[in-house]
């Protein structure tokens, strides 16, 4: 029940507001399916409909409903729109282009709100730390807005701050969503395969590591250090003396928003800033396994001497050796149009779903086959990997999550490259990367250290396994030795048949109670009525109206 999901009653407020949004969207039955109405009911709350919301509700399809109240719902549900809209592999088109259409914008907190919490975290009054402070905000999102400000000797520094009281709120979003996904997986079996619960879950993680601006500015610290080597490429400094979990204080980019690219004039090589953002970011994802993924155009900025700028390090993404090898497979299958190749490593990770293996193989050889002989200038990426996730999609599969921010990435880059350079071809950039991570997965050093550790492996479950079948075979001559066998249907059979055995059970001594009792009040006592008939009699009230609530909650 969600009564014991949340806890205690400290959520209830919350579910009220998230079952008042979704009623007034159209989707009271998840309401009820989530057990959201019968616990306010439980607590006492009356579910207050506002029917005066949008009026073109009925009139918008279901993807536009859902992200409509997405966007009222607030910061997490934002976020976590934000994240389904890199899931090509789950939803169809429409659908990601409306997750598409969520901005993180908020209004923006009035300073004197801040002003506290501020003080609290600087350590001193604010005058105190900064020579100047613009108390107007430079940005406003979700989970925190952005101020300018200059320290005592001239550098010029941007405060993130924390929105005040946000993490209570987001951390009740959490533990709700996590319910929903519970709930899915054990009502929706088709949808099992999707890892509902393990969405939620790196979901989560992601999200509390977003909150904690320190974390952002060890990130961005990593970042900088792979790039020392590369000068075109910039990461603000973070100041630490003033950085903690809910302020970030960090060098200001002075240069060209991402978003403006019209403002670029002739000091600045269009075909050189979007090579060297390919660069580093395929550098990211495939050298380093550790990438910004979200490199969208509000996160760059365009700096003078044709230098990329990339801030906003809260969501990253990481790919571990072996990943990065099968991604480079991947990719480089699909640029030398190696129709085996690709479905090799798509079936790879798709197998731990259920699928049609021959069948999947056959639609990836006959979509990599129909861009064979087209130049690379000519090969749309972005949309080649679109459509290699909706094949998936199609069969019922799902890509690992850990994938789905790098997918993400890789297309977001080619949009931002083509905006900076229309014959941008990111095929022929990532072709270096993609060419090194192969040669390396096969170099005589890796092949030591895999064979190093398989051989290491090997010997000690040799060396345990005497310990092993000693242990077994005590365990057998005991005679504790048991093969447990579980079939998750034939349980959930056996559970059903057990709840109906105790309701005829119930039945039958409620029946025998009536009988027994009436009996017993027949007797001739005089003007006394028979105590153990009159008990009889209240026992089978109480028998019956059990059957009867028990009959109704397993009809729902």
């Amino acid at each position: 029940m969600l009564w014991e999901a949340l806890g205690a009653a400290r959520d209830l407020g919350r579910v009220h507001d998230i079952a008042a949004v979704l009623i007034r969207y159209g989707f009271g039955d998840l309401v009820q399916r989530l057990g959201m109405a019968q616990a306010l009911e439980r607590a006492g709350k009356v579910l207050h409909l506002h029917l005066n919301g949008p009026q073109d509700v009925a009139r918008l399809e279901p993807a536009a409903r859902v992200r409509r109240a997405l966007e009222e719902l607030g910061p997490t549900f934002v976020k976590l729109g934000q994240i389904l809209a890199t899931r090509g592999d789950l939803f169809p088109p429409e659908w990601i282009a409306e997750f598409g259409k969520l901005q993180d914008a908020a209004p923006a907190v009035p300073f004197a709100d801040i002003r506290a919490q501020l003080t609290e975290d600087l350590g001193e009054a604010p005058e105190a730390v900064f020579a100047e402070l613009d108390t107007a905000p430079l940005a406003a999102a979700s989970l925190a807005q952005v101020h300018r400000a200059r320290l005592a000797d001239g550098t010029a520094v941007v405060l993130k701050v924390r929105r005040p009281g946000i993490r209570p709120v987001i951390e009740a979003d959490l533990r709700l969503l996590g319910r929903l996904a519970e709930i899915v997986e054990a009502e929706a079996p088709d949808l099992r395969r999707y890892r509902p619960r393990e969405i939620v879950r790196q979901f989560a993680q992601s999200l509390r590591r977003e909150l904690d601006f320190s974390a952002e500015g060890r990130n961005a610290e990593r970042i900088a250090a792979s790039f020392a080597d590369h000068p075109e490429i910039v990461v603000p400094r973070i100041h630490w003396q003033w950085t903690g979990e809910r302020l970030n204080v960090q060098d200001f980019l002075e240069g060209i928003p991402g978003r403006n690219v019209a403002a670029l004039n002739a000091g600045f090589d269009r075909r050189l800033l979007a090579r060297r953002g390919a660069t580093a970011v395929l550098k990211m994802m495939l050298e380093d396994g550790f990438f910004h993924a979200d490199p969208h155009q509000g996160n760059v900025f365009y700096l003078p001497d044709n230098r990329l700028g990339f801030i906003d390090f809260g969501m990253v993404g990481r790919l571990p050796e072996q990943r990065r090898y099968e991604v480079a497979e991947l990719l480089h299958g699909l640029v030398d149009r190696n129709a085996g190749m690709v479905a090799g490593v798509l079936l790879g990770w798709s197998s731990d779903t259920e699928g049609d293996d021959a069948a999947l193989r056959d639609e990836i050889e006959r979509f990599v086959d129909e861009y064979h002989g087209v130049p690379l200038k000519q090969l749309d990426f972005g949309a080649m990997l679109a459509d290699m996730v909706g094949i998936l999609r199609e069969h019922g599969l799902a890509l690992p999550p850990d994938l789905a921010l790098m997918f993400k990435a890789f297309i977001t880059l080619e949009g931002l490259g083509s905006q900076l350079d229309p014959d941008f071809d990111i095929a022929a950039e990532a072709a270096p990367f993609l060419k090194q991570v192969l040669v390396a997965h096969h170099s005589p050093e890796a092949l030591a250290r895999r064979g190093w550790s398989a051989l290491t492996s090997a010997v000690d479950l040799l060396a345990g396994l005497p310990h092993d079948l000693g242990r077994l075979l005590r365990t057998a001559r005991r005679g504790t030795l048991r093969v447990e066998v579980e079939v998750p249907p034939l349980k959930a059979f056996g559970d059903r048949l057990d709840r109906a055995a105790s309701r005829l059970t119930i039945g039958i001594v409620t029946a025998a109670l009536i009988v027994g009792s009436s009996i017993a009040l027949t007797v001739d006592r005089g003007n006394s009525t028979s105590t153990v008939g009159l008990l009889g009699f209240i026992g089978a009230v109480l028998g019956g109206l059990w059957v009867l609530v028990s009959v109704w909650r397993g009809g729902r």
